[in-house]
């Protein structure tokens, strides 16, 4: 016997299943588009549309310093709505920071989904009961978590599956490698959603990586790869519906690629134009999520003038409410800060937090 006979070394014979497709997988203008179910696509479409005016009216809020940041996902919509649509009310979400429009579209009220980017508070919404991780701003660090959450799940027998989201950028951090190391080991029923929109901030991913896709990163770890179009909203939840499914039963975690493009810049503090160009951009306005499917919806006698305009009016009263409840001044507690950092407050928060109370109460008497 050699040491390759031995247990230790044990190479995997199935690599070529774990592989993603050559091409993006695409549905809408395909002949296959036409078996997809009218009302989900129509459920898909009223979703993508409000986005649309979610993302616009978040960033205006930005300008009238009602936000004090706000990362948009303009041209992302459809990975963002598929993505909320693809989980059970049983199953978790672990957003990044620009997936503020997931987490409203599983039910967050808009304006707790932007308490954060207000400075407001450290979230806006209880996560136990969205079943929805606060939004993260340090980069892949809910990776772990999610993986965490859903193998704890598997151990008790829960049948739930948890959906974690991150950039391009985020699959350089280490946690990265990390969740999905230890997911694959345990087969946690997990799915990992990547949303390549080709930037992260300002450094093109073939600065990144030297891997032919981020799908094939999957392959490394012993999981499925898959990639998609990430502006065909209808793949999208297809690819994810299934993924999550198989994690549910049991089939172990899937990495997803979606390939789409964000379309405004990084955040409101970025200037998308010292690293892009124009004609890169409009290329991908000829590729709009919400454009695409629509065209679908047109071809099959499913969209007319009178529902599209309301969409289109549903959408504008929800950023009406937004605008006018996000121009109400909040009324903060600022003690409030020493909350919910340790179960129990360590002797220097203690002391903090009656230094705070002591300055307050002098302010309020001067």
């Amino acid at each position: 016997m050699t040491v390759l006979d031995t247990p230790a070394w044990r190479p995997r014979t199935d690599a070529a299943p774990l592989l993603p497709d050559p091409e993006p997988y695409r549905l809408l203008g395909t002949p296959a588009a036409a078996d997809l179910d009218p009302a989900l696509l129509g459920r898909l479409h009223g979703q993508l549309v409000r986005g649309r005016r979610y993302n616009a009216q978040a960033t205006a809020l930005t300008k009238q310093g009602r936000l004090a940041v706000y990362p948009s996902s303009t041209g992302q919509e459809a990975c963002e709505i598929a993505a909320a649509l693809a989980l059970s009310p049983r199953d978790w979400l672990f957003p990044s920071y620009r997936d503020t429009l997931a987490v409203v579209a599983r039910g967050v009220d808009p304006v707790e989904a932007l308490t954060l980017l207000r400075g407001d508070w450290h979230t806006g919404y209880d996560p136990r009961e969205h079943r929805i991780a606060p939004l993260s701003t340090p980069l892949a660090t809910q990776l772990p978590h999610a993986v965490g959450l859903a193998h704890a799940a598997r151990l008790s027998g829960d049948p739930v599956a948890a959906l974690a989201m991150v950039g391009d950028g985020g699959t350089s951090e280490g946690d990265f490698h990390e969740a999905l190391n230890f997911a694959a080991v345990w087969q946690a029923p997990v799915v990992f959603l990547v949303q390549n929109n080709g930037f992260a901030i300002s450094v093109p991913l073939a600065k990144q990586t030297a891997a032919p896709t981020l799908a094939h990163k999957a392959v490394g770890y012993g999981m499925p790869g898959r990639l998609v179009d990430g502006n065909d909203v209808a793949a999208v939840h297809q690819v994810l519906s299934e993924a999550v499914e198989r994690a549910r039963e049991g089939g172990g975690p899937t990495l997803v690629e979606a390939v789409t493009y964000r379309i405004d810049a990084h955040t409101n503090a970025d200037d998308a134009t010292r690293y892009r160009e124009e004609s890169e951009v409009a290329a991908w306005r000829a590729h709009d999520p919400v454009e695409l499917l629509e065209r679908e919806l047109t071809a099959r006698g499913l969209l007319d003038d009178a529902a599209r305009q309301r969409a289109l009016d549903e959408a504008e009263a929800m950023a009406a409410d937004l605008r006018e409840r996000m121009h109400e001044d909040p009324e903060l507690d600022p003690t409030e800060l020493f909350e919910h950092v340790y179960a129990e407050p360590t002797q220097q928060l203690r002391e903090q937090a009656a230094q705070l109370r002591a300055e307050l109460e002098a302010e309020r008497q001067s």
